[in-house]
């Protein structure tokens, strides 16, 4: 499973993909507009962090089908392994059809039922990325639509991968994990809250204890 960081922090970035194995960042409007950032300058220092080998996603904001267009040929140029995102409306569906004809790499958006996802994989995207969190506080079932979506690829062997997204909190994230969901993007909250246990931190605090109780400070090396 592929783990991709949803956000745009500079320092969130540097921390987890220091820390972590991470195949990706994504962005969306609003978590770009958060950092204060001129768009091509921000993308730039995501790059600078991940390198130009580590896909990059970022998203139209246009409606129209040929604004759509326009700024999706400008995301794409951005970078070496730049993803476009691009919302599943009706004529979001046929901008992912004609940036398919010209190799764009594409990640279809604001997924909220397997029906849209299934029609965005059949239009071309190689992401598809279905909202959890969302679903769940309209008293939808985000788990549910996205275990549908991973089934419904898996059984027709469709080149797109489910890349879940909209995540309030770890236990989501392992619900989906357990479905063989094909890809997560989590907020940097999310991704420490994964890594993190405060019964690791106290068995670390334990094992320090006991070693000095018998050998007094220092660490292994010191006591050959």
């Amino acid at each position: 499973m592929e783990l991709i960081l949803d956000t745009a922090n500079i320092e969130d970035i540097k921390d987890l993909y220091t820390h972590l194995c991470i195949d990706g960042v994504t962005t969306n409007p609003t978590i770009a507009s958060k950092e204060g950032k001129e768009f091509e300058k921000l993308i730039k220092e995501i790059d600078e962090v991940v390198g130009e080998d580590t896909p990059i996603h970022a998203q139209v904001v246009s409606t129209k089908f040929e604004d759509m267009m326009e700024e999706a040929l400008y995301i794409s140029s951005l970078r070496k392994n730049m993803y476009v995102k691009v919302p599943v409306t009706k004529d979001g569906l046929r901008v992912i059809k004609e940036l398919k004809k010209q190799n764009i790499k594409i990640t279809a958006t604001a997924i909220f039922t397997a029906h849209q996802g299934f029609l965005a994989a059949k239009a071309g995207a190689d992401y598809v990325a279905p909202y959890v969190n969302r679903l769940d506080n309209i008293s939808g079932d985000g788990v549910g639509v996205v275990t549908d979506l991973v089934n419904i690829l898996n059984t027709y062997n469709m080149n797109t991968k489910v890349l879940a997204a909209s995540f309030k909190n770890a236990q989501q994230v392992l619900d989906l994990m357990k479905v063989g969901v094909h890809s997560v993007t989590a907020p940097a909250d999310i991704c420490k809250s994964m890594m993190n246990h405060p019964l690791t931190n106290w068995s670390v605090d334990e094992f320090i204890v006991d070693w000095s109780n018998a050998f007094g400070e220092g660490s292994t090396t010191n006591r050959k």
